[in-house]
């Protein structure tokens, strides 16, 4: 069997020392969201999942929150996005957040996934997993 190497898929660039890159995270945060493309999801919000995955770019932090990519307020604003108007699609609302995530130019790449979790009965989760990178950083 051989190995697919696609141009398109690159590896998640997370914790280099070389690099001095910091691997921020946040998991499985759940989340009452109105999103949907059908009728009955514009009439009552559902449960979403969101993990993040920060390649953060940091040379030294002091043991000061000031010099780090808090996840505090990172959950903040992912909260304040979900709470906003409805959204069609898991792809809608997992550009909005990476988007927020790279306002910081020493976050390097943000990986989201966002999970709709009620969808069927007979599956754990439907979703999408983004990567997005700082053209700045």
């Amino acid at each position: 069997m051989t190995a697919f190497n696609a141009d398109n898929v690159q590896p998640l660039r997370i914790a280099d020392a070389k690099q001095s890159l910091r691997h921020v995270f946040i998991r499985d945060l759940v989340l009452m969201c109105s999103i949907g493309v059908y009728e009955h999801e514009h009439d009552a919000p559902q449960r979403i999942r969101v993990n993040l995955d920060l390649t953060v770019c940091e040379s030294h932090h002091n043991d000061n929150i000031d010099h780090v990519v808090c996840y505090e307020q990172v959950s903040n604003k992912v909260r304040d996005i979900v709470a906003g108007d409805h959204t069609n699609l898991c792809e809608t609302l997992a550009e909005k957040i990476a988007a927020s995530c790279l306002e910081d130019i020493r976050v390097k790449c943000a990986r989201i996934r966002v999970e709709k979790l009620d969808v069927f009965e007979d599956i754990a989760s439907v979703g999408v997993e983004i990567e997005r990178f700082n053209a700045e950083a």
